[in-house]
């Protein structure tokens, strides 16, 4: 087994449930033959991985152990059927996913696969056994590690849908972002936690550029979260470093909203941040930090969703647009409860502009206190408005 093969097998871990990416190859050639030997110079592409992760969201570690993936072309191959390729790593690698953050990427080497469209992956987790009771495990901020319970990758492996095309002699080249603080779920009192991954696949067209780059306040270092949106949805996030310097990377070109959240802090959104793939893009300097002033009494908002393998989040809509995401909430994988803490005060807005000379975010009274709570399931959401200048009833959401 070669560190080439084993790194690839590692990539894999972050691509656990629902992916459905289809990954443009970018330049470079592969040579070799394919898993097993048995293509061509002429036939073979190359897949290049690497990974990166997004904020922790509670949690100080969370560690997987890879014991095989298998891939096959065939979508709805079973476990005997032809055409699996299986890369087996000696020793099981265990790998601590929150040590990628803010910029940082692992790079997990590159692999030779023969030519074609690949649809389905199986990552096998080594288990929790007495041996190795932790070996996939999450260390929640304060308390101590504890077993993650992932039955399902332990068997015949987790299967998932995903589209990546090798083509002859060009690499696919690309990220998968791991997204821990979606990805771990609480079982109520309990004190046990499930694996429910959540993963973001971002092609890698260049290292001159596909970064953002920027500074908080220092202060804020410990509770601030910087994401890049697009129509509400985060693209790429990130806590920033000690300093308080973020770096957003990657992050495929476009034109998106930069939102800074932190805890007892107004929202702060710069708007039309431009990304492209030759250059950075620096949002300010450390001597210009971006500073969003202490909110009032932060309001709870409490409620339900059935089932609760549903997903939540709060929206804010800025007078005028954009709409962004301000916070998401984690589910409990038994009562479906959630619980969010948002700000009554108008958020701060500015438009972006490259070599500031000063930041004046301005206060957007129109969207004060005005959120939307969305739930989603299976594809189809469920919205309530609500206003958190007065005292929020709990919220419920159902889906059948």
């Amino acid at each position: 087994m070669t560190w080439l093969h084993r790194s690839f097998a590692a990539s894999a871990l972050a691509l656990l449930a629902g992916l459905t990416v289809l990954l443009p190859g970018c330049g470079g050639g592969g040579e070799g033959g394919g898993i097993g030997g048995t293509g061509s110079p002429q036939q073979d592409g190359t897949l290049r991985l690497a990974l990166t992760d997004a904020p922790s969201c509670g949690y100080d570690a969370v560690h997987l152990t890879i014991d095989r993936v298998r891939v096959n072309q065939n979508a709805s191959a079973q476990d005997g059927d032809a055409g699996w390729a299986e890369i087996v790593l000696n020793p099981a690698r265990r790998v601590d996913l929150l040590a990628l953050t803010n910029g940082v990427l692992e790079e997990l080497g590159e692999t030779p696969l023969p030519a074609g469209r690949y649809t389905q992956m199986r990552l096998v987790l080594a288990p929790n056994d007495a041996t190795s009771p932790l070996a996939n495990s999450v260390t929640p901020t304060g308390s101590a590690e504890t077993a993650l319970t992932t039955p399902s990758a332990q068997q015949s492996g987790l299967k998932l849908d995903v589209d990546i095309t090798v083509q002859s002699n060009q690499r696919a080249d690309f990220v998968l972002d791991f997204d821990a603080c979606k990805s771990i779920v609480k079982r109520g009192n309990s004190g046990q936690y499930n694996l429910k991954p959540v993963i973001r696949v971002i092609p890698r067209l260049s290292d001159a550029g596909m970064r953002v780059v920027g500074w908080v306040d220092p202060l804020l270092a410990g509770t601030a979260d910087v994401s890049l949106q697009s129509a509400g949805v985060p693209v790429k996030a990130t806590p920033p470093d000690a300093n308080g310097q973020f770096v957003l990377y990657p992050v495929p070109p476009g034109t998106y909203d930069l939102v800074v959240t932190a805890g007892g802090r107004v929202t702060a959104v710069m708007t039309g941040v431009p990304v492209t793939d030759t250059a950075y893009t620096y949002v300010n300097s450390a001597a210009l930090p971006i500073v969003p002033p202490a909110s009032a009494a932060q309001r709870a908002v409490v409620g339900s969703v059935l089932p609760a393998t549903a997903t939540v989040r709060a929206l804010q809509t800025l007078t005028g647009g954009p709409t962004v995401q301000v916070a998401w909430a984690p589910v409990d994988a038994g009562s479906g409860a959630f619980a969010f803490s948002l700000a009554p005060d108008a958020p701060r807005r500015i438009a972006y502009a490259p070599n500031p000379t000063a930041l004046a975010f301005a206060p957007d009274a129109g969207a004060a206190a005005r959120y939307t709570i969305e739930a989603a399931s299976a594809g189809a959401t469920r919205n309530q408005t609500i206003d958190v200048t007065t005292a929020v009833p709990p919220l419920a959401f159902t889906f059948p």
